[in-house]
């Protein structure tokens, strides 16, 4: 079975004049489709570097990213862009909407940009799904921190992604409307198929997932099944 995602010998270091940082160094990891991961660690131990370079977002100093059949190093930013428009789906702590757009054009973005003809219906129904029927012409001001990353949860499965990276999508939520997120992200998932990555601090998260990376200094230091 081929990998999802396959990071080889992975390190990013930031020059800076004379001095460099290594954020990351010698990574190697191997994910299946449909597996959830999370990946954890302290502050600064190169988690949403990480998530960055395996979505194509930046490039690595050293080392590959397999994301299913593409080798993302040999690809232009243009190229890096189309996969993630057809095969990747993005949630982030702080929501990342278009303020000036409503919920339901904000979850169509995705949709348009592949040309979809039901754009419309299909984020009307994925709003829907996420508990938002009555808000869909609502703008992001408009939205309390839950709603507004239920719009995000919706965009994010719009175009049927292949993986989805979540980066600390609780964050910045209460703890109530974390747990109400949080289903919502597994149901969605394993009902889609999709394979998931999400970064956080929360360890009660990150023990519903299929598997736990650990970093700790820009390296592995665990790859465990949860508690």
């Amino acid at each position: 079975m081929q990998a999802a995602l396959k990071v080889d010998e992975l390190s990013k270091t930031y020059t800076s004049g004379s001095r460099s940082l290594t954020v990351l160094d010698d990574i190697n990891i191997s994910i299946e489709p449909g597996e959830s991961v999370a990946i954890v660690g302290p502050s600064g131990s190169g988690k949403t570097t990480l998530l960055g370079l395996c979505a194509g977002l930046d490039k690595p100093s050293t080392g590959s990213v397999h994301l299913y059949d593409s080798m993302l190093n040999d690809l232009s930013e243009d190229e890096r862009a189309e996969i993630r428009n057809k095969h990747v789906g993005f949630i982030f702590q702080n929501f990342q909407l278009i303020p000036t757009l409503t919920a339901l054009e904000n979850v169509m973005i995705p949709l348009e940009l592949q040309g979809m003809k039901q754009a419309e219906s299909i984020a009307t129904d994925l709003l829907e799904r996420v508990g938002l029927k009555d808000r869909l012409d609502h703008y992001p001001s408009q939205l309390s921190g839950g709603e507004q990353q239920r719009v995000s949860l919706a965009r994010a499965f719009s175009n049927s992604p292949k993986i989805l990276f979540a980066d600390e999508p609780t964050g910045n939520l209460d703890e109530d409307t974390s747990q109400s997120v949080e289903d919502l992200i597994f149901a969605l998932n394993q009902e889609k198929g999709t394979t998931l990555i999400i970064v956080t601090h929360d360890m009660e998260l990150a023990n519903k997932t299929n598997r736990i990376i650990q970093l700790k200094g820009g390296k592995v230091v665990a790859d465990r099944k949860p508690e």
